[in-house]
């Protein structure tokens, strides 16, 4: 394995993390960072000679993800930040049984999270002098989702293909 393929693949958590750092603190996903995942997949899948019907795949997972998570966008369910990170995401998984365990861990990361937020809200008044824990705090803010979106692809990613890639040069 190359040192090239091995940092391409490290791309994702490192992604994963800031995402999760960004919006817990600023509420919002810079799209450099899907756009850092999505270029990275292309460079990992080049190097890593994934053949073009894979590519295909992963293409239209990630196409389908898109076009899910922009109507929830639109819905008003979601940010547009995890509308984007969702699908640059799903675009590494592709059809495989990493993508449902993103998915399945996301959503239960998401409800605890959630249900969290909710909890405190309800017992702690937003007058805690830090700008990002006010902001959590409020009732009026929506659920920072990459901190649950982050965690639930390291996970997924942790027994990936791609974690192997990066792990057979570096571990």
């Amino acid at each position: 394995m190359t040192l090239l393929m091995a940092t391409l693949a490290l791309i994702f958590p490192l992604a994963m993390v800031l995402a999760a750092l960004s919006d817990v603190l600023s509420m919002t996903i810079p799209n450099r960072l899907p756009a850092c995942l999505v270029l990275a997949f292309v460079g990992s899948a080049a190097v890593g000679g994934m053949d073009l019907a894979s590519v295909g795949s992963h293409s239209f997972v990630c196409a389908t993800a898109l076009l899910l998570t922009f109507g929830c966008f639109v819905a008003g369910w979601m940010g547009g930040g995890d509308a984007k990170l969702i699908a640059a995401t799903a675009l590494w998984f592709g059809p495989t049984p990493h993508l449902l365990d993103y998915l399945f861990n996301a959503a239960l990361f998401g409800g605890f999270l959630t249900l969290g937020l909710l909890a405190a809200r309800a017992v702690v008044a937003p007058t805690t002098g830090v700008a990002f824990l006010d902001r959590l705090l409020g009732r009026e803010t929506g659920v920072p989702y990459a901190v649950a979106l982050g965690p639930a692809g390291l996970v997924a990613f942790a027994s990936s293909p791609w974690a192997n890639a990066a792990g057979a040069f570096f571990g």
